[in-house]
């Protein structure tokens, strides 16, 4: 049995993931899956109206769950931070997801921006290191408002930190790497102390797994491969910021933020997944957003609760569902963002009758 503490969130957030617990819950009927559901009331609605963003008892009632499955955190309504430092990085800290997954994956020819790059072209996974780097939160003010203001916030890299992220990344690319091979992508010419700790890591990290290929890339290089050659990399290795950054760039790359999706992992704990393009205020309740996000993060989830080999026939359907263009009007398509649901159940559905 898996319990997954289901939080929709705010805006479009509710509407994508009831997709993606479709697609869960026909899954779980025809494996036997054990899936337990249950929902949380957190963001901006609850905030607004108790002034609670993610109280202490809701923390400790949610290490009980396997895994966190969430919506979309934003409301034009709530200070921007205020919702999405309170609720995603409060539980990203909390529950230690050191690891930021993200796939970069092309599902659909078309949808690439590159010209002459296809599906094999652009298929790789960022390792983004997701508890330290510049999001750590150390540094503050010194004559604030004055013109002689001094603003500093520190790059916070730990041994500990950045052996764990790496060592996660080489097994990730053992396991799921197609050559396998992992590259490293730092600003280690100019970072020289923070940078150097992760080179040095990953050179004595590499030792114990002659299997992967390793490599590396400085940043701004890297951002420049990414768009002319993509298909060189194959799983990535990196800090927060450069994480944060370089995985935009590939949601675009893969047809952008509508197919995004992350997953915030604690290999020992509780792991949280979502769809990475936000809450959309401004289509919210008008069933019309696109849920492929949110249900390739519910697939990516089904993985990490030890149902992998689940993951492929999720993808395969979303492939399916855009291939036949039976999609929202953002990809093409027509049907609403339930209709989008019901589509990628009836063609699991048709898909196992057909094995």
């Amino acid at each position: 049995m898996s319990n997954i503490a289901y939080i929709p969130g705010d805006g479009i957030g509710e509407e994508v993931t009831r997709q993606g617990i479709k697609v869960l819950e026909y899954l779980d009927g025809v494996y036997n899956l054990g899936l337990k559901f249950e929902k949380f009331d957190l963001g901006a609605e609850r905030y607004l109206r108790t002034g609670d963003i993610l109280p202490d008892d809701v923390l400790n009632k949610l290490e009980s769950f396997d895994s966190i499955y969430l919506g979309a955190v934003g409301d034009p309504r709530v200070e921007p931070g205020v919702l999405e430092k309170g609720i995603l990085l409060k539980l990203r800290f909390y529950f230690d997801q050191y690891v930021n997954l993200r796939p970069i994956k092309l599902y659909k020819e078309e949808f690439s921006p590159l010209k002459g790059k296809g599906l094999e072209d652009i298929d790789f996974t960022v390792v983004r290191e997701n508890t330290e780097g510049i999001y750590a939160g150390i540094g503050g003010f010194l004559k604030k408002d004055t013109p002689d203001e001094v603003a500093t916030q520190e790059m916070i890299s730990t041994r500990k930190g950045v052996d764990r992220v790496i060592k996660y990344a080489f097994e990730y690319a053992q396991k799921f790497g197609r050559e396998p091979k992992l590259t490293v992508c730092d600003k280690s010419n100019v970072l020289t102390y923070a940078h150097n700790l992760w080179q040095r890591s990953f050179k004595e990290m590499g030792k114990k797994y002659p299997d992967v290929e390793q490599n590396h890339f400085l940043v701004d290089a890297m951002t420049m491969k990414m768009v002319r050659n993509p298909e060189v990399f194959d799983i990535v290795v990196t800090c927060n910021i450069f994480g944060d950054i370089i995985t935009d760039l590939g949601a675009e790359l893969q047809g952008g933020m509508g197919m995004a999706v992350s997953g915030n992992i604690n290999p020992e704990s509780i792991s949280m997944f979502e769809p990475v393009h936000g809450s959309a205020p401004d289509i919210a309740g008008q069933n019309i957003a696109n849920p492929l996000a949110a249900v390739l993060a519910a697939g990516m989830m089904l993985r990490e609760l030890g149902y992998g080999n689940l993951t492929p026939k999720v993808e395969a359907v979303v492939k399916q569902a855009l291939e036949n263009k039976m999609v929202t009007a953002d990809q093409g398509g027509d049907l609403s963002t339930d209709e989008v649901g019901d589509y990628l159940v009836k063609t699991l559905k048709s898909n196992e009758e057909g094995e």
